[in-house]
């Protein structure tokens, strides 16, 4: 790697670390950059690692604000979505998943929008025990194929109204049990090797500086903005995954 290319290597870490610090939305940030150093496909093998060690700082710092309820609501078809992933990545074509995960996302965020200012509308769906399973394997296929899930999993939990500092704990917790179950697929297809977890060493430590960056930005940004912030964030990741830029 060259020095241009190591120095974005060390900003999308640090992009890692923000988006685990409750900016979930910065993912579109890490997952770009690092699939242009490393491609779609292997990228997700390198950028896994990284995922766990702001997981595991997130969890130590949020652990305290989780709602458990909505994690147990949503690991089973999360982990159903992880296995249909993974069964399939071999043969699945990438200009077809990530553009139907954008569309999904993109429909999801704008119904959430709408319902901000109409709070009637859609009644208690967030809640219905059916939306749950759909968000929870779509967030699953969308973080094995892509690491893609943040922008999914926080439509679900804006959707459900939580507050910011329960939003970060429950999405810390839920993304690190997401993630552990994710690692014997990756390394069953090829994604983790030596090489790759030789390089999540030495970008670790800028993992830990955006989680500390991030939870400074956190305590400073009012509930409504924070949403708005996330929704924001996960209709362009949307809107790249659909491939328009």
């Amino acid at each position: 790697m060259s020095i241009g290319e190591w120095i974005l290597a060390f900003l999308a870490a640090l992009g890692v670390g923000i988006g685990k610090a409750g900016l979930s939305g910065m993912g579109l940030f890490h997952v770009l950059i690092f699939a242009f150093l490393f491609g779609a496909r292997a990228s997700t093998g390198v950028v896994l690692p990284l995922l766990l060690v702001g997981d595991v700082t997130a969890v130590r710092s949020f652990h305290a604000h989780a709602r458990w309820t909505y994690v147990r609501r949503m690991l089973p078809p999360a982990c159903l979505g992880v296995v249909l992933a993974a069964w399939r990545m071999r043969e699945l074509d990438e200009t077809l998943y990530r553009p139907l995960i954008g569309w999904i996302t993109l429909i999801l965020s704008i119904l959430q929008f709408a319902r901000m200012y109409r709070p009637d509308w859609f009644g208690n769906v967030p809640h219905a025990r059916w939306f749950a399973w759909t968000m929870g394997i779509l967030a699953g296929a969308a973080t094995m194929l892509a690491n893609a899930a943040g922008p999914v999993f926080a439509v679900y939990l804006v959707a459900v109204g939580l507050p910011k500092m329960e939003f970060v704990g429950t999405s810390a917790w839920f993304f690190f049990i997401i993630n552990l179950f994710k690692v014997p697929f990756s390394v069953a297809l090829g994604l983790i090797r030596g090489p790759t977890l030789m390089l999540n060493v030495i970008l670790a430590p800028a993992v830990l500086a955006g989680v500390l960056a991030g939870r400074w930005l956190l305590e400073r940004i009012p509930q409504r903005v924070f949403e708005h912030l996330l929704l924001a964030f996960a209709v362009l990741s949307a809107i790249k995954l659909m491939g328009a830029f």
